[in-house]
Formats: C-alpha cells, structure tokens, sequence
C-alpha cells in the first residue's frame, strides 16, 4: 500500500513523533490533535476497516493501547482520555488505514461536549439486535 500515509510512516518513509513501537503496532503524535498529547496507534500492516484486521493483530493494538492511554493522559496532566476507531467515511475515517486516537481530556475542554443519545421505540433494540446476531460469522 504505497499510497497509505500510515504505512510509509510505519515504514519509516515519513517522520513522524514516535510514541512506542514493536513489531506489531506503532504509536505516535497526531499532526492535527484534538487536545496535546492526541496520540494515534495503528497496527504496521494494512487494513483498512477495524473488521478486516485479523484478531490477533487487534489484540496486540488493544494491548498497546492500554499501555499507552494512562502514560498519555499523566503526560499532559490529563482528567481521562477517550479511545476513538473511526471506521468508514460516515464515521469520520480519514486515513483507510486502522487506526485508534488516544485523546486526552479535561474537565470541561469541550471536546465531544454532547452525546446525541436518544431511547429505541418498543422493540425495535430487540429487532437490530436479532439482525446483528444473524450477521455474526462465528
């Protein structure tokens, strides 16, 4: 994937502000952060969607990321942090390269300030959630 911004900067082809690394993940600052010390953690190989990464992989990148999120948020003197994979344009995927953002926050910083959360109509979590079963390849 040479036209894969992530994968050259896994490659070392592009700099950038190295976090942690090993064979399996690289983390590092994000050019365009939310809050100081926005860090992202992105698997080395490449794959677009968070569903087409192989298991494994995702638990070595889970395994970073929980390395990762308290040393991230003590650095910049942080309340909490939130943990972010943006999958699909829709969802705010700009890079096709999984990718997790660790975002620092602060108590009233503003970021994300509201959650649009709303209540299901009678029975219809029930029916999403039989669809979502018959879709699971186990």
């Amino acid at each position: 994937m040479s036209e894969c911004i992530f994968c050259a900067i896994a490659a070392g082809t592009i700099p950038c502000t190295k976090v942690y690394e090993n064979n399996h993940v690289l983390a590092f600052m994000d050019i365009g952060p939310i809050s100081d010390g926005h860090t992202l953690v992105i698997p080395k190989p490449h794959y677009e969607r968070l569903h087409e990464c192989p298991p494994e992989l995702l638990a070595e990148t889970a395994k970073a990321i929980g390395l990762l999120a308290d040393p991230v948020k003590r650095a910049v003197g942080a309340d909490g942090y939130n943990v972010l994979c943006n999958t699909g344009a829709a969802a705010g995927q700009v890079v096709g390269h999984v990718h997790f953002h660790i975002i620092p926050r602060k108590s009233g910083d503003g970021v994300f300030n509201r959650w649009p959360a709303y209540k299901y109509p009678e029975g219809k979590a029930q029916q999403i959630a039989e669809k979502i079963k018959q879709n699971l390849k186990l």
